[in-house]
C-alpha cells in the first residue's frame, strides 16, 4: 500500500529530476516553444517540494492536491495549469484514504490524465504530454517500471509527429523532428514515480 510518505517521495524525486533536466527541457522547448519549459517547471516543482516539507499533508490525495495547487499558482505558461490539473484531479480521485493501492493510483491517474485532455483539448498523437501519460497509465497495471518504460518510449515517439496542440502547433511541419518538451517532462514525472517505488 502507498501512504502519504510515498507521495511526498514521488514529488521530491520529481523536483530533483526536473532540477537536473531543466536545461535539457528548455533546449527541447527552444525550437518549438517559448524556451522556458525547464525553468518554469523547475520553479514550480521546487516550490512543491518546499511546501510539502513545511506542510506534510497526511493522505496521498492531500499531497497531490496541494502539489497541484502550488504548480497552478507558481508556474507560468500552459504547463502550470496542465500539471496542476493532473495532480489535483488525481489527488481528488484518491479521496481521503490514508493508504491507496497501486491499482487505485492507476485509476486516479487515469482520471487526472482525462482532466488534462479535457483542459488542453489534446489527444494521443497530438505531440503533447498526453503521448507520454496515456501509455504510462496503461502500463501502470503491470508495474511502476513498466510505466516508466512506456513513458520514455511515448516521449521519444513524439519526435516524428507534427504538433497539433500547444505552442508548437503554430510551426506546422517545422515541428516535425523535435521531441516534445511536455512529453519529456511527463516522462520525468513517471520515472520519479518508479524511483519512489524503488523500481
Amino acid at each position: 500500500m502507498l501512504d502519504a510518505d510515498f507521495f511526498r517521495r514521488w514529488m521530491a524525486a520529481t523536483a530533483a529530476s526536473v532540477d537536473r533536466e531543466a536545461e535539457r527541457l528548455t533546449a527541447l522547448d527552444s525550437p518549438i516553444g517559448d524556451a522556458d519549459h525547464g525553468s518554469n517547471l523547475q520553479r514550480g516543482f521546487t516550490e512543491v517540494a518546499t511546501t510539502l516539507e513545511k506542510e506534510a499533508p497526511d493522505t496521498p490525495g492531500a499531497v497531490l492536491t496541494l502539489a497541484g495547487r502550488r504548480l497552478i499558482s507558481t508556474v507560468g505558461g500552459a504547463s502550470g495549469p496542465l500539471y496542476g490539473t493532473l495532480l489535483r484531479r488525481t489527488g481528488k480521485a484518491l479521496g481521503d484514504a490514508g493508504e491507496v493501492s497501486a491499482e487505485q493510483l492507476a485509476e486516479a491517474l487515469r482520471a487526472g490524465v482525462e482532466a488534462v485532455m479535457t483542459l488542453g483539448g489534446a489527444a494521443p498523437g497530438d505531440k503533447t504530454m498526453i503521448d507520454t501519460l496515456v501509455p504510462a497509465v496503461d502500463a501502470l497495471g503491470t508495474g511502476f517500471a513498466a510505466a516508466r518504460t512506456a513513458a520514455e518510449q511515448g516521449a521519444l515517439a513524439t519526435t516524428p509527429l507534427q504538433a497539433r496542440k500547444g505552442r508548437a502547433s503554430y510551426l506546422g511541419e517545422r515541428s516535425i523532428g523535435h521531441q516534445d518538451p511536455g512529453a519529456t517532462s511527463a516522462a520525468l514525472l513517471i520515472a520519479a514515480l518508479a524511483e519512489a517505488a524503488g523500481e
